[in-house]
């Protein structure tokens, strides 16, 4: 089967809601509709976090980063990490460690670097959404840190698929924008149960349609994977063209500059970075 056979072949299985996610991918979907349902409380939810020891350290981390820990008082349990976060930012998490957990059973070097170098650029880009939706965009913060890492899940799909189908990713990137993002994207998106809203926004960045100034959570996700210093591996051309383009990315917010909101936020982008990466 050749290579745009076997994009369209897993395009129409996305499409049609038959994807298979590993086990404890399975498991986590499970945890995130537990999350998911309004009388779950934070006692709940604290029992099945605490039960993922990986799960449990980057709730902690995420509560700790200057982001959420306006105080400079550090925490050291779950309860009150969720607590400081909201279940929102905790779903988010969650997410999180659902679009790693594609990946984790991965053997070949070369994809796991790939996959290892997806994450970064997503930790990145979600990162830096949420400041840029915070201080810039002023739509909601969370849900556009959400969407910074959820933007490459069709992504993090195909390269679990790629063991099965050596070769799949190599190629004319046309292909991988046709099928990969518009396609098996938006297919594992909703299989995953991503908001319509969410979706819109990552069909914008997949289309390159933004607005000057940024204003909407699509002009917003689109920022901020320009502006990601870590360049997606199945975008490498395109990173690398943006890349040069973003270096000179600047426009006035309010009585300041994209670039000032950017330096005065550094913290903050780095340390939630840090503990998505964790």
């Amino acid at each position: 089967m050749d290579r745009l056979a076997i994009y369209k072949n897993i395009a129409e299985q996305a499409n049609q809601g038959d994807l298979v996610f590993p086990t404890h991918v399975e498991e986590t979907l499970k945890l995130k509709r537990i999350l998911d349902n309004p009388d779950c409380h934070l006692e709940t939810a604290a029992k099945y976090i605490i039960a993922d020891p990986v799960l449990s350290a980057r709730t902690v981390a995420m509560a700790n980063s200057s982001a959420f820990n306006r105080s400079g008082n550090d925490i050291n349990n779950v309860p009150m990490a969720i607590s400081r976060l909201g279940f929102r930012t905790l779903r988010t998490l969650v997410s999180a460690t659902l679009v790693r957990q594609l990946n984790s059973q991965l053997r070949d070097p070369v994809l796991k670097q790939k996959a290892k170098q997806l994450w970064e650029h997503s930790a990145h880009v979600a990162a830096l959404a949420q400041v840029i939706a915070r201080h810039i965009t002023r739509v909601d913060p969370d849900t556009a840190m959400f969407a910074g890492i959820v933007h490459e899940v069709g992504g993090f799909y195909l390269i679990s698929r790629a063991e099965e189908f050596p070769g799949l990713l190599d190629g004319e990137p046309e292909i991988w924008r046709e099928y990969g993002e518009k396609l098996i994207g938006r297919g594992v998106m909703k299989q995953l149960g991503i908001p319509e809203h969410v979706m819109k926004a990552a069909e914008l960045l997949w289309q390159g349609i933004s607005g000057v100034p940024p204003i909407s959570l699509g002009d917003t996700l689109i920022l901020a994977n320009d502006i990601a210093p870590v360049i997606s591996p199945l975008h490498e051309q395109d990173g690398l063209n943006t890349k040069k383009f973003a270096a000179n990315i600047d426009f006035e917010v309010d009585d300041t500059t994209l670039q000032e909101v950017l330096d005065n936020a550094d913290d903050e982008i780095e340390s939630l970075s840090a503990a998505l990466l964790v």
